[in-house]
């Protein structure tokens, strides 16, 4: 069972029971795009919410069964009651407007910050998907004429030759690499910070994760 985390409310129950019902009827996968949209909107990590939608299909609480009973059957009242919900949701949004907030997993789902405003920018979220097939591929096969990078630039709505150069950044990064040479790129440093976390740990975890991520972008 999951812990509680302080953000939670009971009343947050309708919100995963929405999701829940919408087709295929289930417990959504932990990064589906669906999932990981209600965590940011409510500010709690998905890993949480996925637990917390076994726990809505299981029904194994009182609480469960009326919550069931009172909503389960009755998409009206459902569609009514989240409505209201994300009223009151809003209102909260609108006072902590401008309050600076810690976030840590959020960031992972959000574009990076580049010096140019306008220029499109990648998420933390993509660029792990980019490092795990880069430890999949040697440096002569990063180019956008390898199959491998075009399925997954079309997976991120990425150009593959954007790919491409987001693996030659890593190769910088790459300590078993040695270039002398340098690169000037904004993406240097959000590159940097996924290689400082996941360059030195388990290629098996990190594709892992990165399996779980494509349903994020799928």
């Amino acid at each position: 069972m999951a812990t509680q985390h302080p953000q939670w409310s009971d009343e947050y129950w309708l919100l995963l029971m929405q999701l829940y019902l919408r087709k295929p009827v289930g417990v959504k996968a932990l990064y589906s795009r669906q999932l990981v949209g209600l965590a940011l909107e409510l500010h709690i990590p998905p890993q949480f919410l996925y637990e917390q939608m076994f726990r809505l299909r299981t029904i194994d609480t009182p609480r469960m069964e009326k919550l069931w009973k009172d909503y389960g059957k009755n998409p009206r009242r459902l569609s009514r009651g989240v409505k209201l919900l994300r009223q009151k949701l809003g209102v909260a949004e609108q006072f902590f407007d401008g309050v600076e907030t810690n976030e840590t997993w959020e960031k992972d789902f959000k574009p990076v910050e580049l010096p140019d405003a306008n220029q499109k920018a990648p998420t933390p979220a993509a660029l792990i998907m980019i490092l795990d097939l880069y430890f999949r591929l040697t440096p002569s096969t990063m180019v956008v004429e390898t199959p491998e990078i075009q399925e997954l630039a079309r997976l991120l709505k990425m150009k593959s030759a954007e790919v491409v150069d987001i693996m030659e950044i890593y190769q910088f990064c790459d300590p078993y690499l040695k270039r002398n040479d340098f690169v000037m790129s904004p993406l240097l440093s959000p590159c940097q910070q996924i290689w400082q976390r996941f360059g030195n740990g388990s290629p098996q975890q990190l594709a892992a994760l990165a399996a779980q991520l494509k349903d994020f972008f799928a």
